[in-house]
């Protein structure tokens, strides 16, 4: 047996199950030939053979992201970027400075401030105008839920007192009805006509950039939440197809084909079609389009999120507002069983509990008409998942796909959702103990850019329910908890699952793909209180190191 790379000296994560101790990962090629005693290893090692000494870290296989938009993280990291911002001063402060650095860009664009930082979540034209009043301003929030615009912008598309709202979004006013400058949903839309697209050349850049970043992460595989179509799913297929065809996609991407919520069923022959292409392009093991993402409502923060009972006011009192729901209950269930019969899997986004009833349902009734299939459907976000439902998912084989990093006290949430919410529902916070203890699969994802792509502070924050340094109690309560042994695998074999890639990535194991991650300290030498300290130390791709921290460096491959 030869053995080109050898890992010894710590804890092996195998994707499932407590580490094991004492053994050595051997690897020849692009794959894992064998995880045997160390001192067996050590003896068929040869002369040629790279040792690499875990010195007590921890070997687990590559994570994978469930649900990402690593194109948007790209390209936004390249355009005004406002996700390290402060509070709003500093937000306006990054908005001048980035104009007087651009004075020839047309339009400013960019994303990545937070609602918190403005009374209501509803940033003002104003304060844009103040600083840029010559140029039209569009920067996407935080959770790319709504757009704030300065009053060029908002003329530009033309917009006044007797534009209405659009049916999936809401317009900010003012006194007498002019647009305020906060777009939720898509109110959003309403500049697509008017703002500079992004060019091909940009995206392509973005979607080179994010790989570096999250390489570096241990990130060795992610499904892409938002491709083809319209928005920041334009150009993203030919970014990924250039990337194969200059050797420069070094990951395995599954692409979540867009679900145009304004048409129905007719789209599908379309998406058959881009998946089937792929297929037939002999590189479908490094990007596929197996997958269709239905958005199935908005976000809590701005009482959008699909729910039960009715939002509250600033008073306690019910409203008539449940929030949206992007796709009417009965063409949910036609397109899922559509789509389930012709062997797409559906990835949907349903935050709300109302939402997440209504694919659960959708799921459900595919089921019923198709019989089983390996779809592997998966709900994301998942933030308020009524009691009765969380048994549902294992009912329905069904996979939880949680954003763990959003499973604790925040201001965003303490301040823009809870208050308006029924009482009790924070204890209806993320559920992801319920869905554990109910059979449910579990995957997880970071939505970066909405947050930090890093699998490590998400995994902290599910394994304690509390930020690094937050002293609020555990949100919903400790019994909504993951232990790390769980977290961890729904960031590695979870996810491989989900992406159908569970046959060659996800486990450490003879005959899968040498995706590994190296990460120091060993986490599960660490307190749960100090998970955030654990880093990733290398990354491992097909057998190469494509990062390593010590290094300071990218590997180049």
């Amino acid at each position: 047996m030869h053995i080109d790379v050898l890992f010894t000296g710590g804890a092996i994560f195998a994707g499932a199950g407590e580490p094991l101790h004492g053994y050595a990962v051997a690897v020849t090629g692009n794959r894992i030939i064998g995880v045997m005693p160390e001192a067996e290893a050590q003896a068929l090692a040869s002369s040629g053979t790279r040792r690499v000494d875990l010195a007590g870290a921890l070997l687990s296989p590559g994570f994978q992201d469930a649900h990402i938009h690593p194109i948007s993280g790209g390209v936004e990291s390249l355009q005004c970027d406002l996700t390290a911002s402060t509070d709003a001063t500093d937000a306006v402060r990054r908005i001048a400075a980035y104009a007087a650095a651009a004075p020839t860009e047309p339009w400013i664009l960019g994303a990545g401030w937070s609602m918190d930082h403005f009374a209501g979540g509803a940033p003002t034209r104003a304060l844009i105008d103040a600083v840029v009043p010559d140029r039209p301003v569009l920067l996407m929030s935080r959770d790319h839920h709504s757009a704030w615009a300065n009053t060029a912008a908002i003329r530009a598309a033309g917009l006044s007192a007797e534009t209405p709202d659009p049916a999936d979004g809401r317009i900010e006013r003012e006194a007498d009805g002019f647009p305020a400058g906060t777009f939720h949903e898509g109110a959003g839309d309403l500049f697509d006509a008017v703002k500079p697209q992004n060019s091909a050349d940009l995206i392509y850049r973005g979607l080179l950039r994010a790989q570096e970043d999250l390489i570096a992460q241990g990130i060795t595989g992610w499904q892409d939440a938002w491709v083809g179509a319209d928005g920041p799913g334009t150009g993203t297929i030919e970014a990924y197809e250039r990337a194969i065809a200059e050797g420069q996609l070094l990951v395995h991407v599954v692409g979540a084909q867009w679900w145009e919520r304004d048409r129905g069923v007719e789209q599908i022959p379309e998406k058959l079609a881009r998946r089937d292409a792929r297929l037939a392009s002999g590189t479908a093991d490094r990007f596929e389009l197996g997958t269709v993402k239905m958005m199935v409502d908005g976000v809590a923060e701005n009482h959008t999120a699909s729910m039960i009972a009715p939002y509250r006011d600033a008073q306690g009192h019910d409203t008539c507002n449940h929030g949206i729901s992007f796709v009417e209950p009965a063409v949910l269930r036609e397109a899922v069983t559509t789509l389930d019969a012709a062997g797409m899997q559906v990835h949907f986004h349903a935050l709300g509990d109302r939402a997440v009833r209504d694919a659960l349902d959708a799921v459900t009734e595919a089921r019923a008409t198709n019989g089983p299939s390996d779809g592997r459907h998966h709900l994301a976000h998942l933030q308020v998942v009524a009691e009765a439902d969380t048994p549902r998912f294992a009912l329905a084989d069904a996979v939880a796909n949680l954003q763990m990093l959003w499973a604790t006290h925040e201001e965003q949430l303490d301040t823009l959702t809870i208050p308006f919410l029924q009482e009790g529902a924070v204890q209806r916070q993320y559920p992801f103990g319920d869905l554990q203890r109910d059979g449910a699969r579990l995957a997880a994802g970071s939505d970066w850019p909405v947050s930090t792509a890093d699998p490590l502070a998400a995994i902290h924050i599910g394994v304690t329910r509390v930020g690094p340094g937050n002293g609020t109690p555990p949100l919903a309560g400790e019994h909504q908890r993951l232990d790390l042994v769980t977290a961890l695998t729904a960031y590695t074999s979870g996810t491989a699952y989900v992406n159908h890639r569970d046959h060659d990535t996800g486990f450490i194991r003879a005959g899968y793909l040498a995706n590994l991650v190296v990460i120091e300290p060993n986490p599960f030498e660490l307190a749960p209180e100090d998970l955030y300290q654990a880093r990733v130390r290398e990354t491992w791709i097909d057998g190469s190191r494509a990062y390593a921290r010590s290094e300071s460096l990218r590997i180049p491959r």
